[in-house]
């Protein structure tokens, strides 16, 4: 009797694609117990998850911090500090500053709101000490406003400050208003609540205009690409080609007409692609790198909202200019007829003899030079939109265009007139009234982009 041995079967082989399902599965369960155990373990309301992942206190912000130890250790020792160590010190000042809140854990606050909560009040007080220290706060205010809008505009980082100076420099100049200069006896209940009105419209519009710039969607007809997929689909072998999936999302996949393809792809090869959106750029959209997203007809993006200007909500950004300043102007008078009475309103603002006799009324004539630095700069804003508009250029065209020297230019540069868009005066301001959100309720999020981890997610969970 012949005796065979028993031959072991070969390990199988486990192809790349099936590495790659593998490995996309296996984040999916880590990413759902992660889930699960964060609905399991919910924070109180002074805890929060720090940088590193792991859970900590609000009352731990001042200790256990061993960047800093390692900072002071070489600085007493004289030894050179690593490059990366105030990095690391501000990474972690910046993940530590923590407000208890009810909903959700401890929340991070932004630092850059910071500065303008604890410096307006003290400059304002500061220049209402004397004249000469007046001139020199309220001129060095706007310098370094200025000085840090260059230096994050420059670096094209995205920051609060701007937005957090306007809301704090409207809430403070009206509680100035009402504490200050309305005790004083000159300003009449229907006078105060006009101001009130238009304080409280001014804000109803901000919000307005911070809801959607009308961003651009990107639609898988536009996209004329190989796109390499590292995850199989559904209804392909994982084994074949390597795991990969060269798939090419075309017009002719769709409808079969070569014709058509031909003629889709030519006018697609006219217009702008975007890189960073994968979308298809409609005329005159614009990529903002601030915000990292395409705008439809983009303006500008404006540091004083934090959001983009574009065909969604530019006719919302001239009405809270014009809220804003109609109700400046008009508080400014009100302040400036009851704390220099003697004097005409032209002229009182630049001549108020007595004023800083009394540190009420100099409080509120420098809050009022201060909200007439602030109407001076919103209102060249204004004056400079306007004339956009009744030539039909965007704020971006114009630049483009003073840049390339491509338009005809007066007054310095502010009024630019590119003669490609424009309909006449009456027939640009009737297209910017008419402007609104033309996106097409078909148009949907990139289905290549959606291909991946959280795609097979989806699938699994079906």
């Amino acid at each position: 009797m012949c005796v065979c041995a028993k031959r072991e079967s070969p390990p199988p082989v486990t192809s790349p694609a099936q590495l790659s399902v593998q490995a996309a599965r296996l984040f999916v369960m880590k990413k759902r117990a992660k889930r699960l155990r964060e609905e399991d373990e919910s924070l109180c309301c002074c805890e929060y998850v720090n940088r590193h992942g792991e859970r900590s206190h609000v009352a731990a912000c001042c200790c256990d911090c061993e960047d800093l130890d390692d900072i002071c250790d070489k600085f007493l020792k004289r030894e050179s500090q690593k490059p990366e160590s105030l990095s690391q010190v501000s990474a972690v000042v910046t993940d530590r500053i923590r407000v208890p809140w009810l909903w959700g854990g401890a929340r991070k606050v932004e630092l850059s709101i910071i500065p303008p909560l604890v410096l307006l009040p003290f400059l304002l007080h500061l220049a209402a000490l004397h004249f000469l220290i007046g001139i020199v706060v309220l001129t060095a205010l706007p310098v370094l406003v200025l000085w840090y809008y260059y230096v994050t505009h420059r670096k094209k980082g995205r920051t609060l400050f701007f937005l957090s100076l306007a809301l704090f420099s409207l809430a403070y100049t009206y509680y100035m208003f009402v504490t200050e200069v309305y005790p004083r006896g000159d300003i009449s209940p229907v006078q105060l609540s006009v101001v009130t009105l238009g304080v409280i419209l001014t804000l109803v519009a901000l919000v307005h205009t911070k809801r959607e710039p009308g961003v651009v969607l990107p639609k898988p007809d536009d996209i004329h690409s190989t796109v390499t997929y590292y995850s199989p689909l559904a209804d392909r072998d994982p084994a074949a080609n390597g795991g990969r999936q060269d798939v090419t999302m075309t017009v002719p996949n769709r409808t079969g007409s070569r014709e058509q393809s031909g003629m889709e792809a030519k006018e697609s090869s006219q217009r702008n692609w975007c890189p960073v959106c994968r979308a298809v750029q409609p005329p005159r959209a614009g990529h903002c790198r601030i915000c990292g997203v395409c705008v439809l007809r983009l303006d500008h993006h404006c540091v004083w909202i934090n959001s983009c200007v574009g065909q969604a909500n530019h006719r919302s950004f001239l009405l809270l200019l014009v809220l804003f300043l109609s109700t400046s102007v008009y508080g400014i008078s009100l302040v400036l007829r009851s704390v220099c009475p003697t004097q005409p309103l032209l002229t009182s603002l630049l001549y108020c003899p007595g004023v800083y006799d009394q540190y009420s009324a100099a409080l509120g004539f420098t809050c009022a030079w201060y909200s007439s630095i602030v109407t001076a700069g919103l209102l060249h804003l204004l004056v400079a939109q306007v004339i956009n508009v009744s030539h039909n250029v965007t704020e971006r065209e114009a630049r483009g265009a003073r840049r390339d020297r491509t338009a005809r230019s007066a007054c310095w540069g502010l009024v630019v007139d590119t003669g490609v868009y424009s309909r006449g005066f009456s027939g640009n301001w009737a297209e910017f009234m008419a402007m609104g959100d033309k996106r097409s309720p078909t148009d949907r999020p990139d289905l290549v982009a959606l291909v991946g981890a959280d795609k097979l997610e989806e699938r699994e969970s079906e």
